[in-house]
């Protein structure tokens, strides 16, 4: 069954990388860790370093799927999934996704070649600079000759709030 699906190589792993199954040999399993979930309550988390022939990448291990991998054991991840953690790429398996021991072998993981080691500029929507330029412009710009302009007419009048409500309709 898993032979007729096309495998890709960890170094032709992208950031945007969907539906992909790759058969890694698990190099090591780091630190299990308590992440406090977004939605409440907390998680249990490990990362793997995982690869083959082409290089390696750190594969998020989440609850039940820690035990299920030991060092050395070669797996196919079905349907996998990268993602980008603070710029640098993990490989998932996700709820959708599913992996299982294989009895292919790697002999052989290229551990020179770390793919979550390379940044990746995140993607442009959470890019804080396309914000900035425009947001700057209107803010000196157009207040402060509004400030100034209106002042001094309506310093004499005491009118303050009202003489302004009306401008601006």
């Amino acid at each position: 069954m898993a032979d007729e699906k096309p495998l890709t190589k960890v170094k032709d792993l992208t950031p945007d990388a969907k539906q992909t199954n790759v058969l890694v040999k698990v190099v090591n399993i780091g630190e299990r860790r308590t992440i406090d979930s977004k939605f409440g309550g907390s998680r249990q988390l490990a990362e793997a370093t995982v690869g083959d022939e082409t290089g390696t990448i750190l594969l998020s291990l989440w609850e039940s799927q820690i035990d299920q991998v030991q060092p050395g054991e070669v797996v196919l991840i079905d349907n996998g999934y990268v993602s980008l953690v603070r710029g640098h790429m993990r490989l998932n398996v996700g709820k959708y996704g599913s992996f299982q021991k294989s009895e292919q072998d790697i002999p052989e993981v290229n551990s020179s070649v770390d793919v979550s080691a390379q940044e990746f500029e995140r993607p442009q929507r959470y890019e804080r600079r396309s914000f900035g330029y425009g947001g700057r412009d209107f803010g000196g710009g157009g207040g402060g000759g509004g400030r100034g302009g209106g002042g001094r007419r309506d310093d004499d009048r005491g009118g303050d709030r009202r003489d302004r409500g009306r401008r601006r309709f």
